[in-house]
């Protein structure tokens, strides 16, 4: 007979505690955002009760409205809230942290051998995937934001902007004006902010919310779905550190500001303006405060500049980083640590390949997530007393709608990549063209994982390697 779940607030998870457990999230998120934001939701608010169901929805919707990976925003929100400014650091970095590890590791060894036949094999096999799952992107993103006329509207001249050259940082202005405009239309137009991350993020939240949990010994009775208090629970008084005060926030904004004014200014003060590093840093930040709509928006902005004007890699090599930050757990925007990789390796900056990578990853990582620091830890206490934020409402759709043009066009450029390794005035690589629409039809259509499609791809590149 099933018995009701204890009724008792769990015990005060100190920070000791927290920090093992950020670590361990660290190193299990797989799975994309929508994996990693239900696997927060079973550990945080169902197994270990230490924030409610509200709050952890609170916190959510609000890593939404914001640039950046909402994952790794939502984790150093919770860690925040758990312990204050130190809890937030170290829940965020320790989320990024073996990611950018593993990613520096499969850097360096795509340099070393991803020449070689087979580690050609490989790739073949990798590209039709990364393809297959940028259209995925595409197709989940419109299903959910394409309700109006106007929105279609955007997302089609977004991809036109987007073929004519327009810069990124056009179309997504272009799209929040005209959002914000069409919000304020007496029409009744659609214009709300996305629940729970949308269909996605929340598919996963409410997978793990009713997946029943393993108990640890068969003889204890199963946990039934029931209202038990956590320790930061809806009613629980806010800790002292989440009242919100004009001169918090200006302190926690300067000291952002300034962390990214130091260090930027230094590394131009050692290397110069021109330099890659220097160039890098302003680049990422730059396309941080962009990220509206996960990793697959911003990858169309960093692809054009990083291949196109700065040429730190090619659009081919773009696509293999893609597939190998896929295999690594964190959020998927850790495959710029990938692009500064080659990007410091191929310059042999501080005069060494291997060193000058790790340097330039690190450095891209750096100005990549400090944006997300400062968003929470200076945002978190107005967040905590206010609820809503209906004004944001009409210029998020509008980017939203824009960036399904965006990933499109993405789409085909990879698609290019793949299908047409020689160029125009070579044939089409068929077979990489049938395991496209192959991937495509398991993502979209029988609903394949990542890692099996993966899985799947690499044997299959690797079948054809001995075959052809």
């Amino acid at each position: 007979m099933n018995t009701p779940q204890a009724s008792h607030a769990p015990e005060v998870p100190s920070f000791r505690t927290a920090i093992k457990f950020w670590f361990w999230l660290g190193c299990m998120s797989f799975g994309g955002p929508a994996g990693q934001i239900a696997l927060m939701h079973e550990e945080l608010v169902v197994r270990r009760r230490w924030i409610s169901e509200k709050r952890y929805l609170h916190a959510l919707n609000y890593c939404m409205l914001l640039p950046g990976p909402e994952a790794q925003q939502l984790a150093t929100y919770t860690g925040w809230l758990m312990h204050g400014t130190r809890g937030g650091i170290a829940a965020g970095a320790l989320f990024v942290l073996p990611s950018l590890v593993l990613l520096i590791v499969l850097s360096w060894a795509y340099t070393a051998w991803g020449q070689h036949p087979w580690g050609q094999a490989l790739l073949w096999g990798l590209k039709p995937a990364v393809t297959a799952m940028v259209l995925q992107a595409a197709h989940r993103l419109a299903l959910r934001t394409l309700k109006a006329r106007w929105l279609w509207a955007l997302a089609v001249l977004s991809l036109l902007g987007m073929l004519w050259g327009l810069p990124f940082v056009w179309i997504i202005a272009g799209a929040a004006a005209t959002g914000y405009y069409m919000s304020r239309q007496p029409s009744g137009l659609q214009v709300q902010v996305p629940s729970q991350a949308g269909p996605e993020p929340t598919s996963g939240v409410m997978a793990a919310q009713h997946t029943p949990i393993p108990e640890a010994q068969e003889t204890r009775p199963p946990v039934v779905a029931g209202p038990a208090p956590a320790w930061l629970d809806d009613d629980t008084p806010p800790p002292a550190h989440t009242h919100y005060s004009h001169p918090r926030l200006v302190r926690a904004l300067a000291w952002g500001v300034g962390l990214w004014a130091v260090t930027l200014g230094l590394i131009a003060l050692v290397f110069g303006l021109g330099h890659t590093l220097t160039l890098m840093g302003g680049f990422f930040t730059q396309a941080a405060l962009l990220t509206f709509g996960g990793a697959y928006a911003v990858l169309p902005f960093v692809t054009q500049t990083a291949v196109g004007q700065y040429g730190w890699l090619t659009a081919a090599q773009m696509m293999d980083g893609l597939a190998l930050g896929e295999t690594t757990p964190g959020p998927l925007i850790m495959v710029v640590a990938f692009v500064g990789f080659l990007g410091g390796h191929s310059q042999a900056l501080l005069g060494h390949p291997v060193l000058g990578g790790i340097v330039a990853a690190c450095v891209v990582t750096w100005f990549t997530f400090l944006p997300s620091f400062v968003f929470i830890l200076a945002g978190g206490p107005l967040v905590e007393s206010t609820r809503h934020m209906p004004s944001l409402a009409g210029p998020l759709q509008g980017i939203m709608a824009a960036v399904i043009g965006v990933i499109v066009h993405l789409a085909g450029v990879f698609a290019r990549q793949t299908w047409l390794p020689g160029g125009w005035h070579m044939l089409p690589d068929l077979g990489a063209l049938a395991l496209t629409l192959l991937a495509t039809w398991l993502l979209i259509r029988r609903q394949l994982s990542v890692f099996k499609l993966l899985g799947l791809c690499t044997a299959l590149g690797l079948v054809w390697q001995l075959l052809v």
